[in-house]
């Protein structure tokens, strides 16, 4: 069975942003994203747009296919 890709997306935009110290305010307040909606996002219960993922990839100083890079080992889930 597939992991949720929200779920991945989630995980992987709170990881980055921990590698950077980031909080979710402070990525709120560079990004122009209510900080709600990007704890949402990073819990899986968002379905982001793709204007968002590049928002945030410009924000956080990468390219938009880095949030997209889930490991291998998240892509499936155990049945």
């Amino acid at each position: 069975m597939q992991a949720d890709p929200r779920t991945l997306f989630g995980k992987r935009l709170a990881a980055i942003r921990h590698e950077k110290g980031w909080s979710q305010e402070k990525l709120a307040l560079e990004s122009g994203l209510a900080r709600s909606y990007l704890g949402g996002v990073e819990r899986g219960q968002r379905n982001i747009a793709l204007v968002n993922i590049c928002r945030l990839a410009d924000t956080l100083g990468i390219p938009p296919s880095d949030l997209m890079t889930f490991p291998k080992s998240s892509r499936r889930t155990q049945s």
